[in-house]
């Protein structure tokens, strides 16, 4: 992975979090704080940081949710904590609504989260992205009311591969949902050269530009997500994968879940890798999103 998005940053990024609440406001069940936190000298990252009301009030500690957002360039992880798009679902919401601290950080280049990736150092969106989400990390096991081992990430589309890539560099996760975010890079929109182009697909800055040096050998891509999702076991794995999904193709995320199952049978815990294919287009609905939820309770409560 390190090779295509850059290497993952070390001690000399860990600077204090300086976790700053710009906003608050009281969503009746639970507190929704708007914040910045420091992921590193230079970069400060915008987040929802969303607290049941419970937390507040007792000493007991809960588990804790990465909520990553979709495409967004408008809104950004607005639409984790907010309904803003018919087809984008406010999981964030629901999950605190449920019991969780949930974080949702921004995804760099979007909306209104633009940072320096060049001066930063960094050779891809991804790379940042993974890093900003270590952070955060360290910023929910530093709440009093955080429960540590008990930490997930989920997300849809964009969010869906970000919360995969997180979590393999970051052991601490130890539940992912995935909805709609990978199919294999040799499937993608049919292996179609045109995607595979500078600023294009997975090329584009925001992820990871080294992939164009692959137009036309997409198998030399030094890992797929078949290997991915089998270096996650024996930790659970939730994939949703719509039928008309347009984005990514159900049958290949299925080729990519049967080769990785091989390695979560070895680990004697074939149950802890789940997919549901519900007939829609690229989205995370309801039924599914409670199944996801039920996921999560099972394996962090």
């Amino acid at each position: 992975m390190t090779a295509v998005m850059g290497p993952l940053p070390g001690r000399e990024k860990r600077c204090p979090l300086d976790l700053r609440i710009e906003q608050e406001t009281d969503c009746g069940s639970y507190v929704r704080r708007s914040i910045t936190f420091a992921s590193e000298l230079g970069s400060r990252v915008p987040a929802y940081l969303l607290i049941p009301k419970a937390a507040l009030r007792s000493r007991r500690q809960f588990p804790a949710v990465l909520a990553l957002h979709p495409t967004d360039m408008e809104y950004g992880h607005r639409v984790i904590a907010d309904q803003l798009r018919a087809n984008y679902r406010a999981y964030g919401r629901d999950l605190v609504e449920r019991g969780y601290v949930v974080l949702a950080p921004a995804y760099p280049l979007m909306a209104g989260y633009q940072p320096d990736l060049n001066a930063l150092g960094y050779q891809s969106g991804t790379m940042k992205a993974i890093w900003d989400n270590i952070r955060g990390l360290d910023l929910l096991e530093s709440l009093p009311f955080v429960r540590r081992g008990k930490l997930a990430a989920i997300g849809h589309s964009l969010g869906g591969h970000n919360a995969i890539f997180t979590a393999i560099l970051d052991p601490r996760l130890q539940v992912v949902v995935s909805s709609c975010g990978f199919d294999s890079f040799l499937d993608y929109y049919a292996g179609d050269s045109a995607n595979w182009q500078p600023g294009r697909g997975w090329c584009q800055t925001r992820y990871m530009p080294r992939l164009a040096d692959y137009r036309g050998r997409l198998a030399e891509i030094p890992f797929d997500f078949h290997e991915l999702i089998g270096a996650l076991a024996p930790r659970p794995v939730f994939v949703n994968a719509p039928l008309r999904d347009a984005n990514f193709r159900w049958q290949s995320v299925d080729e990519v879940l049967n080769a990785a199952s091989a390695v979560f049978r070895l680990y004697r815990v074939p149950q802890n890798l789940q997919v549901e294919h519900p007939d829609c287009e690229h989205d995370f609905p309801p039924e599914v999103r409670d199944a996801a939820y039920r996921f999560l309770d099972q394996h962090l409560r």
